[in-house]
């Protein structure tokens, strides 16, 4: 006699279920399916271990999906411990009750609770989101236990009776709506599976009614009772002519005749059982990491190194992070820490358990622990998240300073991939930062890594607690030259990220001043001036600022002349540091294509060499024929070495730099 009736929900214990937004991804059921089918065989295991249950010695714990195109359904099969009517009248018909939470508190004694996934019916509902009518078949590993029968065909309205199923566990068979026919693919099918269930802990074997049986050839000896043999293939004897010792030719045997076997293909899992994060460091190799990094993130760039994260108490947490290259601009980098509960996936960079800027990284980190919503997917924001969150900071930051002391070497080798990381990790995390504090490095124009305290001792007797730094390579080679020649150094700091990390490192080093090395000239390149030199060069100073305001039709230009020892060099150009950051926070905040200049960002001052034999030519032929082009070619030479042209300018900097030569060749 069937038992018809409708689905009760407790509001009591959980909010009431709406089928289609239970979950916003909907090929999400099939992790929750498989994840019941885990949690099924987790506890028949579990009663093993405790002595409740006897395994019959041939049973392979495993979960089938079968997807039938042509029936347009998807079938689930799991060797767990399946459920009488009374429990699927409590697990399913009953949905405020969770099967594993029930579990636990039976078996709390007896059992650990780990892996145990929990909310079977709640994850069960998630079918209703794709199937028009769903069919469960279950039979009890309970001795005399009877099979079960239950189908629905809207999730309101069940129909339950006696089955049919002979072997203990459970089968749920999904006859989906038109709007989800893509999951009934077997390759789409696949594609789901390894999104949420690479890692699960019970083998899963995927295959497809409506698609061609497939074979494979083996060796007699490596024939098992479980193969079903299509064929026997003999292979006949292979033979050669061979030359004899006597020079005569004979045949000669060089493989005997065998035998072997076409089979059924044996079963591949689609997943990992036991992933590399749950083993000892001590167990994993080099090869088995980077191995284990191109499988999760298709990524074939090999990893600078990596975290192996192993923590039993307070919480049980583990995990592995990867630092790839980060060779670029920060604000495009993006990283993926995929997050596991009992190797169930559950999302990519939860920001709860992920500080901000361990996002840049990749890597997988599996916490059973997690405090999960009724969804699995979003996560209580208690302290309890934050202590896992502060947990995985420090261990990144214990792994960065120990390198810094114990393995300089390769830590250096890895500062230009890895330096925008730990900079916005300075940036975004104050306890991030206090550890990592002193393992900041720089690189200097020699190419050495020095700390703020090495930069600083090495410069004192020349500038005292500033520490000059690099933006550009290329548009400030002059100054770098310069620099070079004068004896100074400098610093690089050429990622988007530095700005920002400038003002960072001046606010914790109190009296310490960065300064970019085209901010202004230091005293070195100076000849030393007299009171009364100054006097008699006050004149031409004047005259020098108006020619060039005048002709270049620059107003307020700032003009500075100054006796440079380096008498080659004529005109540069020097940006004032707190005009230049304000310009690389604009070109940061602002929208694209808006010019800087707009918010008052200026600061550019044009410094005219007084002992450059072109400046002393200007100054004599101020009324020359060529003289204006001198002064903006002057002016445009200083610009290129500081930077760029427009367009325009370019333009205008080519015909002139023509005109000249031409003048040249003609004189």
């Amino acid at each position: 006699m069937a038992k018809t009736g409708s689905l009760t929900i407790n509001s009591e214990n959980i909010f009431p279920i709406i089928k289609k937004w239970l979950y916003s991804d909907h090929d999400i059921f099939y992790r929750e399916l498989v994840s019941n089918g885990c949690d099924a065989i987790t506890k028949l295991k579990k009663l093993e271990i405790m002595g409740e249950w006897q395994k019959p010695d041939d049973l392979e714990f495993k979960i089938e999906i079968i997807t039938d195109s042509n029936e347009k359904s998807i079938t689930f099969k799991d060797n767990g411990l399946g459920m009488t009517a009374e429990e699927v009248e409590e697990y399913i018909n009953q949905i405020a009750f969770s099967g594993a939470q029930d579990f636990l508190e039976k078996y709390k004694d007896k059992a650990n609770e780990d892996q145990i996934i929990g909310h079977f019916g709640l994850g069960f509902y998630s079918a209703f989101m794709v199937a028009d009518r769903v069919t469960i078949d279950t039979l009890s590993y309970k001795e005399g236990a009877a099979p079960v029968h239950w189908e629905s065909d809207g999730g309101t309205e069940y129909q339950m009776e006696d089955g049919d199923k002979k072997e203990f566990g459970t089968s749920i068979k999904l006859y989906l709506n038109e709007e989800s026919l893509e999951f009934c693919n077997e390759y789409r099918a696949k594609e789901v599976l390894e999104k949420y269930c690479s890692f699960m802990p019970v083998a899963i074997h995927l295959s497809s009614s409506s698609s061609e049986p497939q074979y494979e050839t083996i060796e007699k000896d490596e024939l098992t009772d479980k193969d079903t043999v299509v064929e026997t293939i003999v292979e006949e004897a292979k033979t050669e002519e061979k030359e004899n010792e006597n020079g005569e030719k004979e045949v000669v045997e060089i493989s005997p005749a065998k035998e072997k076997y076409k089979i059924k293909k044996r079963p591949v899992p689609v997943n990992d059982i036991n992933p590399l994060w749950n083993k000892h460091p001590n167990e994993c190799t080099e090869e088995d990491y980077k191995a284990f990094y191109r499988k999760v993130f298709h990524d074939y760039k090999e990893p600078l190194f990596w975290i192996h994260l192993n923590m039993d108490y307070p919480f049980n947490l583990k995990g592995i992070l990867y630092f790839p290259k980060l060779n670029m601009n920060y604000d495009s980098l993006e990283g993926t820490i995929k997050l596991y509960n009992s190797q169930v996936f559950i999302a990519d960079n939860i920001k709860e358990v992920i500080p901000e800027f361990l996002m840049l990284l990749k890597g997988v980190i599996d916490c059973p622990d997690l405090p999960l919503n009724v969804s699995r997917s979003a996560l209580q924001n208690d302290g309890f998240v934050k202590k896992i969150s502060d947990y995985i900071t420090k261990k990144v930051a214990d792994k960065l300073t120990g390198m810094f002391k114990t393995d300089r070497e390769n830590y250096e080798k890895y500062w230009d991939d890895i330096n925008p990381f730990i900079k916005f990790g300075c940036l975004k995390d104050e306890k991030f930062a206090e550890k990592i504090n002193d393992s900041l490095i720089f690189k200097n124009l020699e190419g050495k890594y020095l700390t703020i305290s090495d930069c600083l001792e090495a410069n004192k007797e020349k500038h005292e607690n500033q520490i000059f730094y690099i933006t550009d390579e290329k548009e400030q080679s002059q100054y770098i030259n310069m620099f070079k020649e004068a004896g100074l150094d400098a610093v690089y700091l050429t990622h988007n990220i530095d700005n920002p990390f400038v003002g960072y490192l001046e606010q914790k080093n109190e009296n310490v001043k960065f300064l970019c090395i085209n901010s202004d000239l230091s005293d070195t390149f100076k000849e030393e001036v007299s009171q009364e030199d100054q006097e008699a060069m006050k004149g031409d100073v004047e005259a020098l600022t108006e020619l060039f305001r005048k002709v270049l039709g620059k107003e307020h230009l700032e003009v500075k002349v100054e006796k440079l020892k380096n008498e080659s060099l004529s005109s540069m150009i020097t940006v004032s540091e707190e005009s230049r950051r304000m310009q690389e926070m604009m070109k940061m905040y602002t929208m694209p294509g808006m010019d800087p200049s707009m918010f008052g960002a200026g600061g550019e001052t044009l410094v005219l060499n007084y002992n450059n034999k072109l400046v002393q030519y200007v100054l004599a032929n101020r009324e020359g024929t060529h003289t204006n082009s001198i002064c903006e070619q002057l002016y445009d030479l200083a610009a290129l070495s500081h930077g760029s042209l427009t367009p325009e300018r370019m333009t205008k900097f080519i015909a002139r730099s023509n005109e000249l030569m031409l003048v040249m060749a003609e004189a």
